[in-house]
């Protein structure tokens, strides 16, 4: 990339790796300069919570509003109520209005702990596309719209090709998800003059149609920016663990198995994490991703906490590092573990180990618990437990009890009365 950009958002996306593409960078630059611009990036609502494969573009919407600009996380209310047929191989399952905006409560939490809210002209706004998309007349949005967009275009789009070319089904509900997500950028900059709309490389082509339909309609020049597609260095995708998402809200997962998983982080992918999914200097962050052996180690450890810190506060990422410092260092148990709370009358009989390691989290099925059993990784209050047929007896369950699997995953079970 030959432009070097003035703006100072432009700047920090370049130098911490947000950039992938942008749609006029040297026009977005002069527009950043004019003052204050607000920005958006769309979140549809399928889950009560986003998880870190997001955590990229909430990020962005942050330095967008630290570097002086509007941030407009845009809540898709109303395209929800499609899906959004990117990257999918298969069709979403249909969810209802009560449970779409349940969801959005949820991922509110998540941006209220990034982003700062108010009536300043920087301070951030959440819009909810079901404000214009639900008051639609199909009719005329055919008539006003669909003119606009061409099947030839359409059909070229990667989403769609992908369906297609694996001879997949594409429903016509899906096929309409990107005449509505372009509306929706016509709608805001209509609305609150929101000039760029920001995502992940698999937004471009709706996003450029977007920026089409603005300038057709509301004659403004808009911009687009995405970001790359961001994989760990084994070649696995952000977002994910073996036992599933790792959600931004602690009531999906808990403060320490969040700071875990950052802390578990490939040697490889050290600074390239720092720069993206923290604020520290970005010669810092080269420094610590540079260290090697050992030092390696204090590096993800700065990681862990700082990136806790901005999600759950610095309390949570303290007493993070100290569960951790307890199980790993001194051989110890922590309140701070992730605990299974099993009523009384579930347990007259007692408790299989296997139960007890899935009921946890900490494995994902029966079979990788026995293979885990097997492997000599499973734990009992620190002592190796090699049958996968042993009982908790009752007894034994009257105490708080720590299990452990491979090594570095940890629970407590406690029993209620």
């Amino acid at each position: 990339m030959t432009y070097n950009p003035k703006s100072e958002f432009l700047q920090e996306m370049l130098t911490r790796g947000f950039l992938q593409d942008c749609t006029d960078l040297q026009g977005l630059d002069e527009k950043l300069l004019e003052g204050c611009m607000p920005a958006y990036i769309g979140f549809d609502a399928t889950a009560d919570s986003l998880h870190i494969g997001s955590l990229i573009q909430i990020m962005m919407l942050r330095w967008l509003q630290k570097t002086g600009h509007k941030p407009m996380p845009l809540m898709g209310g109303g395209t929800t109520k499609i899906g959004d047929p990117s990257g999918k191989d298969e069709s979403r399952q249909l969810i209802t209005t009560d449970t779409i905006n349940t969801n959005i409560s949820g991922i509110q939490k998540v941006f209220e702990k990034y982003l700062t809210f108010g009536v300043n002209r920087t301070d951030a706004k959440i819009i909810n596309n079901s404000e214009w998309l639900d008051k639609l007349n199909y009719i005329e949005f055919l008539r006003d719209i669909g003119k606009h967009f061409t099947i030839n275009r359409m059909i070229s789009m990667e989403s769609v090709k992908l369906r297609l070319d694996r001879e997949q089904p594409l429903t016509f509900l899906e096929f309409n998800y990107m005449l509505l997500q372009a509306y929706d950028f016509m709608e805001l900059n209509n609305r609150y003059e929101v000039a760029l709309q920001m995502g992940g490389s698999d937004q471009w082509g709706n996003i450029v149609n977007g920026i089409d339909l603005t300038r057709r309609l509301n004659k403004n020049s808009v911009f687009g920016l995405t970001t790359p597609l961001l994989t760990k260095a084994d070649g696995s995708k952000m977002g994910k663990s073996a036992n599933g998402a790792i959600w931004l809200n602690s009531d999906k997962l808990s403060p320490y198995e969040f700071w875990q998983y950052w802390r578990n982080t490939l040697d490889a992918d050290v600074g390239k994490f720092l720069k993206l999914f923290t604020e520290l200097p970005v010669i810092e962050c080269e420094r610590l991703g540079a260290l090697e052996g050992q030092n390696i180690n204090e590096a993800k450890i700065i990681l862990a906490n700082e990136v806790t810190k901005l999600c759950h506060g610095s309390q949570a990422a303290i007493n993070s590092a100290n569960t951790a410092h307890k199980v790993f260092s001194e051989d110890g148990s922590d309140e701070n573990l992730p605990t299974l709370e099993i009523h009384n009358s579930e347990i007259s009989d007692g408790l299989s180990f296997t139960q007890a390691l899935l009921r946890t989290g900490l494995v994902s099925s029966g079979k990788e618990a026995k293979r885990i059993i097997a492997g000599g990784g499973a734990r009992l209050n620190d002592q190796i437990i090699t049958d996968a047929g042993y009982m908790l007896e009752r007894s034994e369950l009257n105490n708080i009890l720590k299990i452990t699997a491979s090594k570095k995953k940890h629970a407590l079970i406690k029993i209620i009365q």
